[in-house]
């Protein structure tokens, strides 16, 4: 039986733990938190913060695992290729792995090779003179931190007046206490999943998104199909394929933000060299293509058969359970609504609990998930859902 270790065991790498046992492998995992989840379902575990990459590589050398990955959160990426490299593991190469997690180095390695429409982007830190660049830039722009997950940071500042503040929010929400600062670009948000396995670049799927209000732009859902043209997925799955390869992914699940414009100008925003969170994994590309992903993810993590021929699939939609905030003061019968409406529903909501108001993807309380034969029924199903809950809750 071969070994898999998972970096983080958070409630999203739950369901990559529990898909690794079901396929029959010993699953092992390391997370900071005592209490995650994901320990729940593991075979083995060790309480370790997963950026601390040489506690990790000493915990899998002692269990001598075959497979290392990490899935849904960025913090878990350079531990992962560390781990896979000391080991000689199928992994991400670790100079990639660092590349990705500074988004100033990606923004700029994507405009030398022109993989996309985006021209405006700097870097900052605290040395930076940002009185000085806000006269140099077009408002208005994008800024976020260079790394972390979860839109944290993240806002669109339409003024120099504000842009200093701006910069110092996202520079506070990174590790390494820098942000980028990018052209802010009108258009639709999009995500694309991609698995690189041998080399060869893998797009599952072009997904549509919902997304917050400014300033925080946090993810509220997606879907398959879009709603895009045609030649507009093309090309955007092109720019995916040419973005991973002018970085060098070698290895790996890969998950993309993108905007669309009107006119088809595409702009990639954000790249994690990991799985999607918000059930991209277990649900929504399995569902809206028929590929098995998490399957796939963990083949490829241990060196076993790959398989990416479809099942039967549908359209699929999902919805966060994003609140405005407060205290929880009864739940649903969540059975009885999956049965009525035939959705999925995943939450850790519990009477009494406080709710953030819903600024991040962090804030969230879990997802529903709506498949159809036709995408505007789906959508229609999650929404429905979704109002019932907000109205029960609070």
């Amino acid at each position: 039986m071969k070994k898999l270790l998972v970096i983080g065991a958070g409630f999203l790498q739950s369901f990559v733990i529990q898909k690794a046992k079901r396929m029959g492998y010993e699953t092992l995992a390391v997370d900071a938190d005592p209490d995650a989840v994901g320990f729940k379902h593991a075979d083995k575990y060790k309480v370790v913060n997963i950026v601390d990459e040489k506690a990790c590589l000493e915990y899998a050398k002692a269990e001598k695992v075959d497979g290392v990955l990490t899935a849904a959160t960025d913090y878990g990426v350079l531990t992962t290729a560390y781990i896979a490299r000391e080991m000689g593991l199928p992994g991400l190469n670790y100079e990639v792995a660092k590349l990705i997690k500074n988004k100033y180095r990606v923004r700029k390695c994507l405009y030398e090779h022109q993989v996309d429409d985006t021209e405006q982007a700097y870097e900052v830190d605290k040395d930076t003179d940002l009185s000085a660049l806000s006269e140099k830039i077009v408002f208005p722009v994008m800024v976020k931190p260079c790394d972390g997950s979860g839109s944290r940071g993240a806002s669109r500042v339409d003024s120099a007046d504000l842009f200093e503040e701006a910069c110092r929010c996202a520079m506070e929400a990174s590790i390494t206490h820098r942000a980028t600062v990018e052209t802010f670009i009108f258009g639709k948000e999009y995500g694309a999943e991609s698995l690189v396995v041998n080399g060869e670049v893998h797009v599952l799927g072009i997904m549509r998104k919902w997304m917050t209000e400014p300033p925080y732009y946090a993810e509220l859902g997606h879907a398959i199909p879009t709603d895009l043209p045609y030649v507009f997925e093309e090309r955007a799955i092109q720019c995916v394929q040419n973005a991973i390869k002018a970085l060098g992914i070698n290895f790996g699940s890969v998950n993309m933000d993108m905007l669309i414009t009107s006119e088809g100008k595409i702009h990639i925003i954000d790249i994690g060299a990991r799985m999607g969170g918000n059930m991209i994994g277990p649900c929504v590309i399995p569902y809206g293509t028929g590929i098995d992903y998490m399957a796939n993810m963990i083949g490829n993590a241990v060196g076993d058969e790959i398989d990416f021929k479809p099942n039967e699939h549908s359209t699929v939609a999902t919805r966060l359970l994003a609140f405005d905030g407060g205290i929880v003061k009864q739940l649903p019968d969540f059975n009885a609504l999956e049965q009525e409406y035939g959705v999925e529903i995943y939450h850790h909501m519990e009477v009494g609990q406080s709710i953030n108001e819903y600024h991040t993807n962090l804030d969230g309380c879990g997802y529903i998930i709506a498949k159809s034969s036709m995408i505007e029924n789906a959508i229609r199903s999650a929404e429905a859902v979704l109002t019932i809950i907000k109205e029960t809750v609070f």
